[in-house]
């Protein structure tokens, strides 16, 4: 039996297989639109660079198109809203181009700082406006077990550095934080700063904290009464009292030692072991390390005399004076009024001494004493007018802390 044998096309074959080619094409999906300071950047070419050594407001801009007459526009009519002066190396800017052969740029933006920006728009008739990305807050809780210092803690924790500082800013007058001890341990409550819902802007406030400290326990709640303008947020324990006293614990903030305490029978072998009464306390650290006032005062002496060195000495009302010996250099003048904390001067070695130190001595009334024996001031608590408010609002956040495990 002869089969048959059927011979097609080829150009059938070919329409055969584009037509099956274009069933399987699925389109394109549409461009995503990109929102950003105000624009559809979409509409743009869009340039992102930081201000180098050398550039300027009109180089960066006459390099992509804006005439002369512009740029003078935006520096003479414009410079009390925006100085291009002051434009600041390291700061990031964008040029919105426009999408055609000319590519010149239509906007200018410059970031200030992570949330203000500037904006200056060339299209039409020139305007400046200053505006704000948009910042959220979002509450944490975070808590750790010292094992070395309290920033080694906060690095093992992946925490902030900046909780560091904020956290001995908090109990700078209840803790040494130079004799924390391995088991020491702390929780906070608090919040983080995010710009445009997704870059990290860094610590927002801490709104409580719990420090144990040699098996003793330091709540501290942050409060400041609603609709009372006069008054400063501030950190008060269970009792609603402030955690602030009227003297610094130290005149350093972090990394330093007590190499000398107050010791009217010391001894040194230098001078025979005869009796040299020490009236300080000394706190070594690194030369250059700053100095600051441990409470309110008036600086009465910013000089340099014999053994004393370089020193500032500061009266703080008509019981007590404090002075700091063998400084690099002071940083007030005689007269000046000092905030506790303010930074007086900086750790040196002038004067009669072996290494670098301040050495910090405590007056009250007229005669040297050893402040870590003394019964010193607290600040006023929080007056019971607030009260009610005050522990409607920590005892939440007290229960919180509690619950918050290490």
């Amino acid at each position: 039996m002869k089969q048959l044998f059927y011979v097609i096309p080829a150009f059938l074959i070919l329409l055969a297989c584009t037509e099956e080619i274009k069933e399987e094409t699925t389109p394109e999906p549409e461009p995503k639109i990109i929102e950003e300071y105000g624009y559809i950047l979409n509409d743009f070419n869009v340039i992102r660079d930081t201000i180098r050594p050398g550039d300027t407001f009109g180089a960066i801009l006459n390099e992509n198109g804006v005439s002369q007459n512009k740029i003078y526009e935006v520096a003479t009519t414009f410079k009390d809203s925006f100085d291009v002066r002051r434009i600041v190396v390291g700061k990031p800017y964008v040029l919105l181009n426009s999408k055609d052969s000319l590519n010149q740029t239509q906007v200018f933006i410059y970031e200030k700082n992570k949330v203000d920006y500037a904006i200056i728009d060339f299209r039409d008739s020139i305007s400046v406006i200053h505006e704000k990305k948009p910042v959220t807050y979002v509450e944490k809780e975070a808590s750790g077990v010292i094992t070395n210092s309290l920033s080694q803690t906060m690095a093992e924790n992946n925490l902030s550095p900046y909780m560091t500082d904020r956290l001995a800013n908090i109990y700078a007058w209840t803790i040494n934080f130079f004799q924390l001890q391995p088991g020491d341990n702390f929780k906070v409550i608090y919040t983080e700063k995010f710009i445009s819902d997704s870059i990290s802007g860094g610590l927002g406030e801490i709104k409580a904290a719990y420090f144990e400290h040699k098996g003793k326990p330091i709540y501290a709640f942050n409060f400041k009464p609603e609709g009372v303008h006069n008054m400063a947020a501030d950190f008060y324990d269970l009792e609603a009292n402030n955690l602030k006293r009227a003297f610094l614990k130290s005149p350093i903030k972090f990394n330093y030692r007590i190499s000398s305490k107050y010791n009217l029978n010391r001894r040194i072998a230098y001078y025979g072991y005869k009796v040299r009464p020490h009236r300080g306390t000394d706190f070594a650290a690194g030369i250059g390390t700053p100095i600051l006032a441990t409470s309110d005062g008036t600086v009465t002496k910013a000089e340099r005399r014999g053994g004393n060195g370089i020193y500032v000495k500061i009266r703080h009302n008509e019981t007590y004076e404090t002075q700091y010996l063998h400084m690099k250099k002071y940083n007030v003048r005689v007269g000046q009024f000092v905030r506790q904390g303010d930074v007086i001067g900086w750790v040196g070695m002038t004067g009669n001494t072996g290494g670098p130190h301040v050495c910090y001595r405590f007056w009250k009334n007229g005669k040297e004493v050893d402040p870590f024996k003394e019964d010193l001031p607290n600040s006023k608590p929080l007056e019971s007018v607030y009260h009610e408010e005050y522990f409607s609002t920590m005892l939440p956040l007290k229960e919180r802390l509690d619950c918050i495990k290490n």
